[in-house]
């Protein structure tokens, strides 16, 4: 299988918060040290202000990059939704056909339909297989869909995203 594409994103993020730090950071604050008293000098305070963000930045990009090289995509079934994988529904109320995915954190955006599968709607979505209903419980009412495709993570060529 591929490499996930989240994982492109995520290391072009701390390659860019990385050379901030080590390149960036450090001429910045030697310009602030010539500007004399450090006391009283704003230059200084938010460069090292920066410098402070972009170390947590880092520690956690690195972390998250390992999180998710580990996580075993053999475990994601094949034959239902899970992470990684697209949903062809039909709305039962309005007769609307709807696509969602299912993606990391990171990647969530839901002006495209891409959740979360810890998202209410994501949660009722994980587990499904074409021809089962999908009750989504609201605060009002609810959301019914019928699975009309699911296209798995294993679904997708190695050499493609999925869309």
């Amino acid at each position: 299988m591929a490499r996930l594409p989240i994982l492109d994103k995520l290391d072009q993020e701390l390659k860019e918060s990385q050379k901030e730090l080590q390149v960036d950071i450090p001429k910045a604050l030697k310009t602030a040290r010539e500007h004399g008293d450090l006391s009283e000098n704003a230059e200084f305070k938010a460069a090292k202000e920066r410098q402070m963000f972009l170390e947590s930045r880092v520690s956690l990009l690195q972390k998250r990059i390992s999180d998710i090289t580990s996580i075993n995509l053999d475990k994601i079934p094949n034959d239902r939704s899970g992470l990684g994988s697209t949903l062809y529904l039909r709305d039962l109320n309005t007769g609307e056909e709807i696509k969602y995915h299912l993606v990391f954190p990171e990647e969530v955006n839901p002006d495209e339909r891409k959740l979360s599968a810890a998202s209410p709607v994501g949660r009722a979505l994980v587990g499904k297989q074409e021809g089962d209903d999908v009750i989504v419980p609201l605060p009002d009412n609810k959301l019914e869909f019928e699975v009309l495709k699911v296209i798995t993570i294993h679904d997708y060529p190695d050499d493609e995203d999925s869309d």
